[in-house]
């Protein structure tokens, strides 16, 4: 079943518990659609990060990592229009694997011909993002948190509270990486 024929059954689903009825797939189709549309709509990346990711970009490869269903993904890269802002974008639902997959990693690697060494992972999950750069051999890993405990197994390099402050990192590592994940 592709996600927009199981998102329309989670929609009649909740629709028929709240009003006690049977199945109505119309009303759920126009439902999820209208919170489909909205949702892509109201996605955006802040001013700030682009222009942060452009000016990275003049000194780094970067690429754009992410997990999820193939469609939904590609869906939201083109609402927000940051295809051009990245070197490569892979969408983990097209692989074999997703993060934390080693696989997944190398692949990265490979599309940027780069080792694993002079890479930097950032993410903002300690289970998919921090833990895969772990264990594909990254340079470092960043995690984007407004906290900065972790009781995962998982102990990223850098914590910080928000993605503009990775070029600080940056600028303070001894040896420059090549790319940013």
């Amino acid at each position: 079943m592709n996600i927009d024929n199981l998102r329309t059954s989670h929609w009649d689903e909740a629709i028929q518990e709240i009003k006690g009825t049977g199945p109505n797939r119309t009303l759920a189709s126009e439902c999820y659609h209208l919170w489909k549309s909205t949702r892509l709509k109201c996605l955006a990346i802040p001013d700030p990060v682009k222009s942060m990711l452009a000016e990275l970009r003049k000194t780094y490869k970067l690429l754009l990592l992410t997990n999820g269903d193939t469609q939904t993904q590609r869906e939201k890269i083109r609402a927000v229009g940051c295809q051009e802002l990245f070197d490569a974008v892979i969408v983990g639902g097209e692989h074999a694997e997703e993060k934390p997959a080693t696989s997944i990693f190398l692949h990265c690697c490979e599309i940027l011909g780069v080792k694993p060494e002079s890479c930097v992972m950032v993410g903002d999950s300690v289970d998919t993002d921090i833990q895969g750069g772990i264990n594909a051999g990254f340079k470092a890993t960043v995690w984007i948190s407004k906290t900065a405990v972790t009781a995962e197994a998982a102990r990223p390099h850098y914590t910080v509270p928000t993605v503009l402050d990775v070029t600080t990192i940056l600028n303070n590592m001894n040896q420059e990486p090549l790319c940013l994940l």
